[in-house]
């Protein structure tokens, strides 16, 4: 999958977005991404100092240098990349090599005349290029209007991170490019969809002058506003959405030009790392999910620094020393399928914090109650993991009900120990729940192939089959989302309606099911015995 070219763009100078492009690239490095930004500011190129602690060495060349590349029929976009070395895993192309001969270079420049000879096909080239070995491009581009400005925002993009400040004259010019740039994009002769605007509010006090700020952000919200519409989920509004996009005025980091996202690694809400998390989830999320951020905003910034993580184990098992004999064997099925466990024993509550988030998932061996240690560890668990595919599983032992353990563990989906589901069994149902693919009978349920095969040969009066066609539709539907609890009930429900009673009519006024009936059973019977055959398991189960 091609990656996404975004542009950071500002009608005015002395709004942050060299710092904020900066910033956003390092947070996306560090959630696993592979970015590359690029300095179109050629003008007023800045954006490698941001990154200067982090070049081994000068850059050798740079944006600039794509214009000799081209004149010369060279394809070379990658030769101009800096590899940045630190913490982070980035590239950056600057504005160019900060010699004597660069200003007389960008001076010389006839944009114009370079399309006309088949500038803006090449740049298609580079854009493939660079879409195909990162997944984002982040372009700084010139402010104002100007040709630079169209090539970055009009013929590069895919999204346009419009910043702004709290003046009129900021605001209308960062709306006002937004059109140009879709208006732009409708007679190129490339294929590019409208733009996708995020407008970001920077550099925003709200902490002096509370009455005043409020009445400034109301104004920014009115003429901002219609950027919204393409992207914003209809059940949120774009005020909330707004708040999130707003990075605030902090005076320490307007000295040099620095990168807080490398310090503040764990942000608290009034710290400018905060907003900068929430507004690269924006681009990392592709505008999408908004509903999320509006409910949960550490939910929405935990599923993207979440999602290309690696874990060390795939489960953690927490066990009482009273199960530890269950959780070795139940770890040894599991090593035997392949996963990854590491076993957690009950111990100090304080212990928690010092534990590494290292298990993708959590199965507790729950014996009768939750201890406080067990308690402790899924608090914990789920604070880490709000937003993610992340799943904790209790394994309850025989005579545990789970309606007398708290809410937080008794209404998840449990599996439990029994007379004929051992460690081996357990391990089986454990690895198919935490891979999604939980079969659709287990023990002790109702054999649901063998229900519809028991209503394929019922006989019923007439309009009892329209009743039951009801059923087995919803069957289909169930069956197919794999929700199992859904699957039961209605499999008791075509039990109770097919079921013969003695104030039935005559026999001779009851029927065979009609073909397409018969048709939509014999779908739902192979859908659910492949379920169920895949866990070994074959006719009437074994009860529990």
């Amino acid at each position: 999958m091609p990656g996404t070219v975004v542009t950071f763009y500002s009608y005015k100078g002395g709004v942050g977005r060299s710092f904020t492009l900066a910033n956003i690239a390092v947070l996306l490095a560090r959630w696993g991404y592979r970015v590359l930004c690029l300095d179109w500011d050629l003008e007023a190129p800045g954006l490698d100092t941001y990154f200067r602690p982090m070049m081994s060495a000068p850059p050798s060349g740079g944006v600039v240098d794509l214009i000799d590349d081209f004149r010369a029929g060279r394809l070379t976009p990658g030769a101009h990349t800096t590899r940045l070395t630190g913490k982070v895993k980035l590239d950056v192309i600057t504005a160019g090599r900060g010699d004597d001969a660069y200003v007389r270079r960008v001076q010389d420049l006839d944009w114009e005349g370079l399309y006309e000879q088949g500038f803006g096909d090449y740049l298609e080239q580079c854009r493939e290029q660079w879409t195909a070995a990162y997944d984002y491009v982040l372009i700084d581009s010139r402010t104002g209007i100007s040709d630079i400005g169209g090539i970055c925002t009009a013929h590069l993009p895919d999204r346009l991170v419009v910043l702004f400040t709290a003046n009129v004259q900021s605001m209308r010019g960062a709306v006002d490019i937004a059109e140009r740039a879709n208006a732009a994009r409708d007679r190129m002769p490339y294929d590019r969809p409208q733009l996708t605007v995020l407008p970001v509010l920077s550099r925003f006090d709200a902490r002096e002058e509370y009455a005043r700020s409020e009445e400034w952000r109301r104004i920014c919200l009115e003429e901002t506003k219609d950027l919204f519409r393409s992207w914003l989920d209809r059940d949120v509004s774009p005020d909330v959405m707004s708040r999130h996009l707003t990075l605030p005025y902090v005076s320490f980091w307007t000295f040099g030009e620095q990168l807080p996202v490398l310090t503040e690694i764990s942000p608290t809400a009034d710290q400018i790392s905060f907003a900068l998390e929430t507004v690269a989830s924006v681009v990392a999320h592709d505008f999408d999910r908004t509903d999320l951020l509006a409910e949960n905003r550490d939910a929405y910034v935990a599923a993207v620094r979440a999602e290309k993580r690696t874990f060390t184990h795939d489960v953690r098992v927490s066990t009482t020393r009273p199960t530890m004999y269950l959780a070795e064997e139940l770890m040894k099925y599991l090593v035997e399928l392949g996963v990854r466990p590491v076993l957690s024993l009950s111990g100090e509550r304080s212990l928690l914090e010092k534990t590494a988030d290292d298990a993708k998932h959590l199965c507790l061996i729950v014996d009768r109650e939750v201890s406080r240690w067990q308690s402790a560890e899924v608090e914990l668990f789920l604070h880490r993991t709000l937003g993610q595919d992340r799943r904790v599983v209790p394994v309850l032992t025989k005579g545990t009900e789970p309606n007398s353990l708290p809410g937080y563990v008794g209404n998840l989906r449990h599996l439990r120990f029994g007379p004929s589901r051992g460690p081996r069994e357990i391990a089986k149902n454990l690895v198919d729940q935490l891979t999604g693919t939980t079969a659709l009978v287990e023990p002790g349920d109702l054999d649901v192939a063998g229900v519809l095969r028991q209503t394929a040969h019922a006989r019923l009066r007439p309009l009892m089959w329209g009743f039951v066609d009801e059923i087995v539709a919803e069957l289909q539907i169930a069956i197919g989302a794999g929700d199992r609890a859904r699957v039961q009930d209605l499999a008791e429900e075509l039990m109770s309606a097919t079921r013969v009673r003695a104030t039935d009519a005559a026999p001779g006024h009851r029927v065979l099911a009609p073909p397409e009936t018969r048709e939509a059973i014999e779908w739902a019977v192979r859908t659910s015995e492949a379920r169920v055959t895949r866990q070994g398991f074959t006719g009437f189960l074994d009860q529990r």
